[in-house]
């Protein structure tokens, strides 16, 4: 009925990621995927989200809101049927004076139109189809939101460890103060000795605040999510920041396509808009519409009463013939929309393909990083040994303590902070590479609601 050259094919998608190890191009991806890190409080929180979380609430009844759509579209392809009842009472004039009485009606009405262009089926697979984007909507918030959380919650985690390690780091500097007023008691260390020692303290304190105030935006974004007020802390307390699980197989780039929530939203959407072209073209064609009419009357006059039954069958044929090309620039507008849900879909595919690829690149990068922070930190350590062995020795002055203590401090805090990076590349992963699970959260929410 339509143009279907309108659509055009997508691109082929590559036969692999170029990030992905040989090994992974045959895998399937994780489902369920934050089980990985095998945390309890995590699964505990990310069970309270889904079933508080107001973002998933409003996805919810956008969704029912579609799908009432659809229901009100698809109710033109039945007939209708009306219950018509009057009463009136009446005066006239007439050959033997004033006429007055009462007249009173009952019927049934009924009227169906004959879909001989598909205008209606059309128009109400173009209102499924977009329930359906809606629904994939749904499973994609869940995917969004899934990821969202766990990094959140592990940037919690993370920011506890990095409290720790600045507690540990105060309290070596508060020590290497008393040692060095020690020593500047004595005569053996210098008056800059002492101002150095005090001011690496000091530089250690001042960083305490800020990690706290990471702390607590984590915390606060965390307890929003989970649908509760940010004074109640969401995030639970772990504090040591556990190893990343094992970077989650990539499988095929055209696993995306029915893996992927928003691909498969994105492509109902150009569906829809095929369907909603179909239906501004029909329009352009006559409507044929079937009329049935059946009931009684009885109408008083002065010299007695009309009553029986009376009926009609009929049918009515509209044809435009004219309306100031409303309905071809109908047309137009439908198809333009066609081709812009297309290029969106296109689009959209692009994305996830480069989303998986970028993801795979900042796992293995951030993991050659982890390898070097962790011979860096090593390396520090033991030049502070070093350094204040010379010092305690009286070999050295103290500038080479404080440069090593120092680069000690940034060391671990760099090497727990690419730690907690590497988590996050691999949640970014997990949510790029889309799942099946979102389908069964949904329906188990779905179904409750309904039960309610």
């Amino acid at each position: 009925m339509h143009r279907a050259a309108v659509i055009e094919p997508v691109a082929p998608l590559p036969g692999a990621f170029g990030e992905a190890a040989p090994a992974d191009t045959g895998a399937a991806p994780v489902d369920h995927w934050w089980q990985a890190f095998d945390d309890p409080d995590l699964d505990a929180l990310m069970g309270e989200a889904f079933v508080n979380n107001l973002d998933l609430a409003q996805a919810v009844a956008r969704l029912e809101a579609a799908e009432a759509a659809a229901d009100a579209r698809g109710a033109s392809l039945f007939p209708t049927l009306h219950v018509r009842g009057s009463a009136s009472r009446k005066s006239a004039p007439g050959f033997l004076g004033t006429d007055t009485g009462n007249s009173h009606s009952l019927s049934l009405a009924a009227g169906y139109e004959v879909d001989l262009w598909r205008r209606a089926r059309s128009a109400r697979d173009a209102a499924d189809l977009a329930a359906a984007a809606s629904l994939e909507d749904l499973h994609a918030l869940y995917l969004s939101l899934s990821a969202q959380l766990a990094d959140l919650y592990y940037l919690a985690v993370e920011s506890r460890a990095q409290l720790a390690l600045t507690d540990r780091t105060i309290a070596s500097f508060g020590d290497t103060v008393g040692r060095v007023e020690k020593r500047y008691r004595q005569g053996i260390a210098t008056p800059l000795d002492l101002y150095q020692a005090r001011e690496s303290l000091a530089a250690a304190r001042a960083r305490r605040p800020q990690v706290e105030g990471t702390l607590a935006r984590a915390d606060h974004a965390l307890a929003v999510l989970a649908g509760r007020y940010p004074a109640e802390a969401a995030s639970g307390r772990v504090v040591a920041l556990p190893a990343a699980p094992e970077a989650f197989p990539a499988g095929l780039p055209a696993t995306l396509l029915t893996r992927r929530p928003d691909l498969r939203a994105a492509l109902r959407r150009v569906e829809a808009a095929d369907a909603e072209v179909a239906a501004a073209l029909a329009d352009r064609f006559p409507t044929v519409n079937l009329l049935a009419n059946y009931g009684r009357s009885s109408t008083a006059f002065a010299t007695g009463a009309i009553t029986g039954t009376f009926w009609n069958v009929g049918a009515d044929l509209l044809a435009p013939v004219f309306d100031g090309g409303r309905r071809r620039a109908e047309v137009r507008r439908n198809e333009a929309e066609l081709r812009a849900s297309l290029a969106a879909y296109q689009q959209a595919v692009l994305h996830a393909v480069q989303e998986v690829e970028d993801a795979l690149s900042d796992n293995r990068t951030t993991e050659e990083e982890i390898v070097h922070l962790a011979e860096r930190e090593a390396a520090t350590a033991a030049a502070l040994r070093l350094a204040w062995d010379r010092y305690q020795q009286g070999l050295s002055d103290y500038l080479p303590v404080l440069t090593a203590q120092q680069g000690h401090f940034d060391a671990e805090r760099q090497l727990l902070a690419a730690r907690r990076t590497l988590i996050a590349h691999r949640i970014t992963l997990a949510r790029a590479l889309g799942g099946e699970w979102m389908a069964d959260a949904a329906e188990q929410r779905l179904a409750k609601q309904t039960a309610e």
